[in-house]
């Protein structure tokens, strides 16, 4: 048994069972042995692979449609370039390098910064960076970022926000929580906890004894923090995550250690723990603060970014081993069978701005 697993044993056993958000939030951010605060989960060597580690060609395209987003909004200047959730500093680098060649102007003007709660992690994040790194400022939350407009972006951010689960159980739907059974074991079971009816998907009348609802308003929080300061200062932001665009009933809580699925309650603090993210909720949160958001499957944002023509120029100097390589990334990033369906991305902006491939969106 883990160090972790055995506090958490033991908070239970002397308190009750603790809510599936409260494990959540214990497993990845726990000061001394959580996930993040211990671990390097990022790549081949870590536990999971995200899009900026597949390609820089994804770094590339998100830095294209922050720097169109900014030229759509009047080019205002000073202005927060920003990333939330850098993870290991990869996709800043990307962008960064792809804007100063692009529009050397636009970095001059902007102010960078990463909202990393993880010391260790901006350790890694500076080492990645490199000589950009000089010009960028950290920061714990996006509260302390200066009152400027704001583009900022985050990707694979939201699935590991804790979410809250609800379990159908005597007809009704109560919290799941995490208790330890007879033997010292941890286990689900229905808390006290119940849920506004008006919180439900949909199809949860017709839901199953035993069947899962999740709610996730630490996120629609977040969103809300972040459409606020868009709203005041202007700016734009867009969101990557795998979810889906209609919530419905169903238990997407899941752990991930190196690069293969694990019981969520195996060995916390050692595994990835997240859950699929919930798009229209998001969008609901950023429209309550005035803004327009607009939803695409990442297959369709990067394909309408310009993925295929990128792909083709990079392959145009590459020997048949470099254009098999760029081919595979393309697939991973944007085939239906890969992240292209299951990864969906979120842009918000002020009602008066359109921007590629978001144009016509309503």
């Amino acid at each position: 048994m883990t160090d972790l697993k055995q506090r958490i044993a033991d908070l239970v056993a002397a308190s009750g069972p603790i809510s599936v958000a409260e494990y959540m939030a214990l497993c990845l951010f726990d000061p001394k042995q959580g996930y993040y605060t211990t671990r390097e989960p990022f790549g081949v060597a870590g536990d999971f692979t995200t899009a900026p580690e597949i390609s820089q060609m994804f770094g590339e395209l998100v830095a294209i449609w922050l720097r169109t987003a900014w030229d759509a909004a009047g080019r205002p200047s000073p202005f927060v370039l920003a990333e939330i959730g850098p993870g290991r500093g990869t996709l800043m680098k990307d962008m960064l390098r792809t804007l100063s060649r692009l529009d050397p102007a636009f970095v001059s003007q902007a102010r960078l910064a990463l909202i990393e709660t993880s010391p260790r992690l901006a350790e890694v994040q500076r080492a990645t960076l490199g000589d950009f790194a000089t010009d960028i400022e950290w920061h714990p939350t996006i509260d302390t970022l200066p009152q400027l407009p704001l583009f900022i972006v985050g990707n694979e951010l939201f699935d590991a926000i804790p979410t809250r689960q609800f379990v159908r159980a005597g007809g009704v739907w109560r919290e799941r929580a995490v208790a330890v059974d007879d033997a010292g074991n941890l286990q689900f079971v229905a808390g006290a906890g119940s849920l506004d009816p008006s919180l439900l998907p949909p199809d949860a009348h017709q839901a199953p004894e035993g069947a899962i609802v999740e709610i996730a308003p630490a996120r629609s929080a977040l969103m809300e923090t972040i459409a606020a300061r868009i709203t005041a200062s202007g700016g734009a932001g867009l969101f990557i995550d795998y979810g889906y665009f209609t919530p419905s009933v169903g238990d997407t809580l899941q752990a991930l250690r190196k690069h293969r699925y694990e019981d969520v309650l195996a060995s916390p603090g050692l595994a990835d723990i997240t859950s699929h993210v919930d798009f229209q909720a998001l969008a609901t949160a950023a429209r309550s603060h005035g803004l327009a958001a607009h939803l695409a499957t990442q297959g369709d944002f990067l394909l309408g970014m310009g993925l295929l023509e990128r792909a083709g120029r990079l392959g145009a100097n590459a020997d048949a081993v470099g254009r098999e390589k760029i081919h595979s990334e393309v697939e991973r990033l944007a085939g239906p069978d890969a992240m292209g369906n299951l990864f969906k991305v979120l842009a918000v902006t002020p009602p008066e701005i359109r921007v590629p491939p978001f144009a016509n969106a309503d």
